[in-house]
């Protein structure tokens, strides 16, 4: 009964069965025993019928802990010495990946726990070593991987982020359509274009597809795309914009405030949404803006450019231009040199700017909500150890992978 019942769990079919069950108590351990109950099998490597059965080589995995006691498979794995072939082969199981030493619900349990916590902290959970953790990590990515489909990829986003201290990054390429990661590789150059539609071609995806590029003022990857996506139109969303119009302030601020005691410890209170001010940064706000000061004009000018992305709408992108249009004439005649900068840069990028209020979706919130997952992740972390095992990480937290093994225990429970 109880061999029938672990055979049931363990999702086996006939001529595979569970022959006995070995409890040890003191050891906290439990042990199942598989046999194949047949005397030929189809050659796993041409796939003939009935060839017979050379020998058996024993194995074993590491299953989900059963109550409190760990679960081992173990099994005598006969291979088949084909007639058509002439290959003697192994034949795989059911339970476990080929080449691995745990089975498959324990593996996915150990990539669920991932997306959640340090590898550290999991490997301590499940009580065995990171490195085991991390190699199935990157077998199951790069399995999932090969098996996606990027055929229908029209919008991209592409951005950088942080992999390690001194000046270690990876580049990340997002599908905009449908909000998951589709490619990542290490460096920020132009090469990294380059890298990512190789990587598409062999996705069954095509370059020349690729409508629109959504990305910051990044000259490399402005060069890169002009390269090797030449077809595609390049977007600059608002977010970045709206970042340098910050970045602008907070010159004007820093210049103004040897002289101006009034703006010491204002900094947060000129960069933050209006909406998010705290108690005590509303009380300095109240006036502050509203004052000959200098960043105060500057804070206004930035504030006047959230608005224009902020109403912006795709169905009048003809009158988001006049307003920009209007806004840079503003900045250019606001003697403030930081601002009379971003308006060269604006001009400079002008048809790239103009392309993100073409539609809803041009722009990269989405990716910079990735970016601060998995730098949350690493800080969680402590670091990874090596860039490959930030990628894993990042395509297990964002690549949406539909043929990584889903949760166990959300299994067991349906």
């Amino acid at each position: 009964m109880q061999e029938a019942l672990f055979c049931q769990a363990l999702g086996l079919a006939a001529p595979w069965a569970v022959e006995r069950v070995a409890l040890d108590v003191e050891r906290s351990r439990i042990d199942l025993y598989v046999v194949w109950r047949s005397g030929s099998a189809a050659c796993p490597a041409c796939s003939a019928a009935d060839q017979k059965l050379h020998d058996h080589r024993q194995r074993s995995w590491r299953h989900l802990d059963f109550f409190q006691f760990e679960a081992y498979v173990h099994c005598s794995l006969p291979r088949v010495a084909c007639s058509v072939c002439g290959a003697t082969t192994q034949l795989s199981v059911p339970w476990a990946r080929e080449g691995s030493r745990f089975t498959l619900m324990f593996e996915a349990l150990a990539l669920t726990l991932a997306r959640e916590m340090p590898v550290s902290a999991c490997a301590r959970i499940l009580r065995c070593a990171d490195n085991t953790v991390w190699r199935q990590i990157d077998a199951h990515v790069c399995l999932a991987r090969a098996q996606e489909s990027y055929a229908n990829v029209k919008v991209i986003g592409i951005d950088e982020t942080s992999c390690a201290k001194g000046h270690s990054y990876i580049t990340l390429v997002h599908d905009l359509d449908k909000a998951r990661l589709i490619h990542a590789t290490p460096g920020k150059d132009a090469s990294t274009v380059q890298r990512f539609t190789e990587d598409l071609k062999s996705h069954q995806g095509q370059p020349q597809a690729i409508e629109v590029v959504c990305m910051d003022m990044s000259k490399a990857f402005i060069a890169g795309a002009a390269q090797h996506l030449p077809t595609a139109a390049i977007a600059f969303d608002g977010f970045h914009v709206v970042q340098l119009a910050n970045r602008a302030v907070d010159a004007v601020r820093r210049e103004e405030a040897r002289g101006e005691h009034w703006l010491k410890k204002t900094r947060w209170c000129w960069l933050k949404d209006k909406a998010r001010w705290t108690l005590k940064e509303q009380d300095k706000m109240d006036w502050l803006p509203h004052t000959r000061l200098k960043t105060a004009r500057a804070w206004r000018l930035k504030e006047a450019l959230r608005d224009i992305y902020r109403s912006a709408r795709s169905d009048a992108a003809e009158q988001s231009a006049q307003a920009l249009t209007k806004w840079l004439h503003w900045a250019q005649r606001s003697r403030l040199a930081p601002f009379k900068d971003l308006a060269k840069t604006i001009k400079q990028h002008w048809a790239g700017i103009l392309k993100a209020f073409d539609a809803a979706h041009l722009h990269t919130g989405y990716v910079e909500a990735v970016n601060s997952l998995l730098q949350a992740a690493k800080a969680k972390a402590r670091g990874y150890g090596t860039t490959d095992h930030f990628i894993a990480m990042a395509f297990l937290i964002a690549g949406k992978l539909t043929h990584l093994p889903g949760n166990p225990l959300l299994k067991a429970r349906a």
